[in-house]
């Protein structure tokens, strides 16, 4: 199996900005993507940003050219840094890594915004 462990939550003013590591540990070997999702109170969880074995990234509409999802490969380590951070953001952030055809997923750590 495969353990995730999230970081760097926390409280911010909206323009402001965060990074969140997701640590993975465990039978890591064959991960082929792992990604970001959030879920804000009375709503679906939804796919913020992913990065693939080969790099590719993809991101959500909403969050473009304010994320960026990077990786250590040294440390099993993605990170999500968060720019311009709007109210919007606001959600609990759960690491996801994808090892054939099952998932994995962190605890999550919450990001909240202040307007």
């Amino acid at each position: 199996q495969v353990q995730l462990v999230e970081s760097g939550g926390g409280l911010v003013q909206a323009g402001g900005s965060l990074r969140l590591s997701c640590a993975a540990s465990g039978n890591i070997l064959s991960i082929s993507a792992m990604g970001w999702y959030r879920q804000a109170p009375g709503k679906q969880r939804e796919l913020v940003a992913r990065i693939t074995s080969g790099g590719s990234t993809n991101y959500a509409d909403s969050v473009k050219g304010r994320f960026t999802i990077s990786r250590d490969n040294a440390k099993n380590t993605v990170y999500l840094t968060m720019n311009s951070l709007k109210p919007e953001d606001t959600a609990v952030y759960y690491c996801n890594a994808l090892k054939g055809w099952s998932d994995y997923w962190g605890q999550g750590t919450q990001v909240t915004v202040s307007s």
